[in-house]
């Protein structure tokens, strides 16, 4: 009911058995580490060979093969750590816009922020019955997380965190120093495949581990690749997983799919920023998320600002009119001029 308190919240990280994904990533990121170093790197480098005997080409190819393995591991695990530990965003706590169940006693039902455009068939507000508030666009309520997350993207088991509004860019950042990584374990340690092969007095566990070492990257790669090629084709189109999924569920009859447009479409250089930041200088650093709170998403750049005015109308509330709410001292949210309409 309405005038019950909200749930208490889950503390985060409360659950162990679930970091055995993120323990199985971490393993197996070591595991590549260590082989390419020991099995690639160090003798391409030819250390501890005399000068006399040193195929300069080899070290200088190997040298300039580990700094870029180094770099794309360093920023790849700045990425990993910052993607499980930075929270995605929730729905703030105390503002009376997205309590549904007043803590005061008041309801906020019948006031609608402006700028949202996510309403049930009804006409009435999204709300959340686990958490108590009313969602924001683009926001859903996680089971795993039992939270409320902001622009929430999908659960990821291999972060034990949700993809969110907050940590979307350090997730895109990790899904593409991934590839950059194993792609360059794939081409590179070839040189190494085919080296334990061309000479028979190789060790048999340094041949055992160099294969497999080149086998589970290329299987990773190919996984890893395909996934952050969708997801490049989600930030050119403004959608987040679930959205995309909304799109792919069955429509009534004679009705299409559309996967090419979004009301949150910024165009590509917006929807880039969207994700990766303003300074583009900064895109592919873990620093400078993009701006906003996770709450709004419409301005005057977006396609349904656009289409409105011009004319198509894609979403017009003909069942609601805006009116001012009236003055209401010591609550600055419900003042004259504030972010809300009345729902007629």
């Amino acid at each position: 009911s309405r005038g019950a308190e909200a749930p208490p919240k889950r503390k985060r990280f409360s659950e162990p058995q679930k970091f055995l994904p993120v323990v199985f990533v971490a393993c197996t990121i070591c595991f590549l580490f260590f082989s390419y170093l020991f099995n690639h790197a160090r003798p391409m480098l030819q250390l501890g060979i005399p000068s006399g005997k040193v195929d300069h080409d080899v070290r200088f190819r190997g040298a300039v093969e580990l700094v870029f393995f180094l770099y794309f591991t360093v920023l790849l695990l700045i990425c990993y750590v910052r993607s499980i530990l930075v929270h995605p965003g929730e729905i703030p706590d105390g503002d009376p816009q997205w309590e549904y169940i007043a803590q005061d006693g008041r309801s906020a039902q019948d006031w609608v922020p402006m700028a949202l455009q996510e309403m049930k068939k009804t006409g009435e507000r999204r709300h959340c019955k686990w958490c108590g508030k009313y969602k924001p666009d683009r926001c859903h309520h996680c089971r795993v997380c039992k939270s409320c997350i902001l622009k929430m993207d999908h659960h990821c088991p291999w972060i034990y965190n949700c993809v969110g509004f907050a940590n979307y860019k350090f997730f895109f950042l990790l899904l593409f120093y991934s590839v950059m990584d194993l792609h360059l374990i794939v081409w590179t340690l070839a040189e190494s495949v085919m080296r334990c092969i061309d000479e028979p007095t190789t060790p048999f566990v340094t041949m055992f581990l160099t294969f497999f070492t080149e086998t589970l990257a290329f299987f990773l790669a190919v996984l890893v690749t395909m996934f952050f090629g969708f997801h490049i084709w989600l930030m050119s189109r403004a959608m987040t997983t679930i959205e995309f999924c909304e799109k792919s569920l069955p429509k009534k009859e004679g009705e299409a799919r559309n996967y090419e447009s979004s009301v949150y479409d910024l165009g590509l250089a917006g929807n880039t920023r969207a994700v990766l930041g303003n300074n583009m200088l900064l895109w592919f650093f873990p620093c400078s998320r993009p701006t906003g709170d996770g709450l709004n998403f419409m301005s005057d750049e977006t396609r349904l600002t656009k289409d409105l005015e011009s004319g198509k109308g894609i979403r017009r509330r003909t069942h609601q009119r805006t009116q001012r709410p009236p003055r209401q001292p010591g609550n600055p949210d419900l003042r004259l001029g504030g972010p809300f309409y009345s729902a007629a």
